[in-house]
């Protein structure tokens, strides 16, 4: 993670000297800020690529479930909100805050869609929805649940969508 990498082990297993990694990033919140856009700019591109004849819940499922395949394979770090000079260095990126905000506006027309269709609650606000979905994504329990090596890959991705979906009462429908 963010907190344990250090300059000398990226350049290292990029095979660069540490001197040559500086000329492209001033720092480890500016490398992390660079990773966290490209990341973001993946989530745009594969969430402008889905197919438009789903649903929008179908679609927000596809989102999540895409997202969770990539944590699971170690490709999506947990929220960055935990380091304060990272959270700090993201919040003072205009390049990151540009995204995030044209990945809310995807996602919120989303949630606003499926709202309509009956598709998510009425009562919760779309940030609120917004949020619980960008959380799941980073949920430390699909690391813990993957190191237990209880279930596969695939059934953890299945038990963090029925609990974002569904919710965890017996009767399928939120207390």
């Amino acid at each position: 993670g963010y907190d344990l990498m250090t300059m000398d082990e990226v350049a290292a297993e990029v095979g660069i000297a540490k001197a040559s990694l500086y000329k492209h990033f001033s720092s480890k919140e500016s490398l992390a800020a660079a990773a966290m856009i490209h990341l973001i700019e993946n989530t745009l591109e594969h969430v402008r690529a889905l197919p438009p004849e789903l649903s929008a819940i179908d679609q927000l499922r596809g989102i999540l479930r895409w997202a969770l395949e990539i944590r699971l394979t170690g490709g999506l770090p947990m929220l960055p909100s935990d380091n304060k000079f990272l959270r700090e260095s993201l919040l003072e990126n205009p390049k990151y805050i540009s995204r995030v905000m044209d990945l809310n506006e995807l996602l919120a027309g989303l949630i606003e869609t499926a709202r309509t269709a009956g598709a998510l609650r009425q009562d919760l606000p779309v940030e609120v929805i917004l949020l619980t979905i960008y959380a799941r994504s980073c949920d430390p329990s699909v690391d813990y649940l993957k190191m237990m090596g209880v279930h596969a890959d695939a059934q953890i991705v299945e038990f963090m969508l029925t609990t974002c979906f569904g919710g965890l009462s017996g009767s399928g429908q939120p207390a």
